[in-house]
């Protein structure tokens, strides 16, 4: 008996008996092609379910695949946002869509910038310039990371960043002073090895101070993580009055890191705008120094 699906043969029904003569009549054979009709309606619902579940299999790999497409890109967005503003702004801005700016009673502001650049860049090639000021900032990017200061922003060859933001810490001060110190020193030896690859190189002059700041996000298209303040514009004053390869400070700072940091003072100088401000510069030798005693005595105590 055929079985047939909208007129077309998808099968054929066989039976066969031996047994019995004429057991085939009319009224059976009649039944048998209603037994085929409801075997080609089971065929076409198999098939159906069949092609819905492979459907519902590709729908869902579909799915899972763009899922797991949507996860990946916002994880390189979210890791774009945190490169450009701190976690816990980003994480503000992402919840409410704007971040409220914020006012801190008192943070340590570091600028730096290399002494006699116009002239070094004059030496050296685009590419050369923009990879011996990448290889510097690297370098203190992560140098901050290490201490816990936030970076702010570069313009040029100046950097800056802030300690005590956007989390308060009262140790501002002094991690923002470790850091100019491991600043210079990462200086000091990364000029040792371009020199003796013949290669140009220069020093940097680092200027601190504390004070209250504000800080907020500003712009609507590559907007930044910024703070502002008289805090800021000292600290700034600070750097364009220093010498190179020298941490000059502010009374400000002094004041918190004076127990911890041999500092000597220059006495009131002429900052531009600001007239004439105690600066304090770092006694960064008598620190290293320190900071070599006190390795060779655990060396010594652990050798024991």
């Amino acid at each position: 008996a055929p079985v047939k699906s909208k007129g077309k043969l998808i099968a054929i029904l066989y039976l066969e008996n031996n047994l019995t003569p004429g057991i085939f009549n009319p009224e059976r054979q009649h039944l048998i092609d209603l037994l085929s009709g409801q075997i080609a309606v089971s065929i076409e619902n198999a098939l159906v379910y069949e092609n819905l579940e492979q459907k519902v299999k590709e729908r869902t790999a579909l799915i899972e695949e763009q899922k797991t497409v949507i996860e990946s890109e916002k994880e390189k967005s979210d890791a774009l946002l945190l490169n450009i503003l701190p976690f816990e702004t980003a994480e503000e801005l992402k919840q409410t869509g704007h971040y409220k700016p914020r006012k801190y009673e008192n943070a340590t502001i570091l600028f730096s910038d290399f002494v006699g650049f116009t002239s070094l860049s004059e030496s050296l090639s685009a590419e050369e310039l923009v990879e011996m000021i990448d290889t510097c900032y690297r370098g203190f990017d992560q140098i901050i990371k290490k201490h816990g200061i936030e970076k702010i922003k570069t313009i040029g060859d100046a950097y800056m960043c802030a300690g005590g933001i956007p989390v308060p810490d009262e140790q501002h001060a002094e991690k923002v002073v470790k850091t100019a110190i491991d600043m210079i020193s990462f200086i000091k030896e990364l000029k040792k090895e371009r020199l003796s690859k013949g290669l140009p190189f220069g020093e940097i002059r680092i200027g601190i101070n504390s004070g209250p700041i504000i800080a907020g996000v500003v712009g609507s298209t590559k907007f930044a993580y910024d703070i502002w303040g008289d805090a800021v514009n000292i600290a700034a004053r600070m750097e364009s009055a220093g010498e190179g390869g020298k941490i000059n400070i502010g009374k400000a700072t002094w004041n918190m890191v004076k127990d911890t940091f041999p500092c000597h003072y220059r006495g009131k100088v002429q900052a531009k705008n600001k007239g004439e401000v105690d600066m304090y510069f770092i006694d960064i030798d008598s620190v290293v120094a320190e900071n070599t005693n006190e390795q060779n005595s655990v060396i010594s105590i652990e050798g024991k």
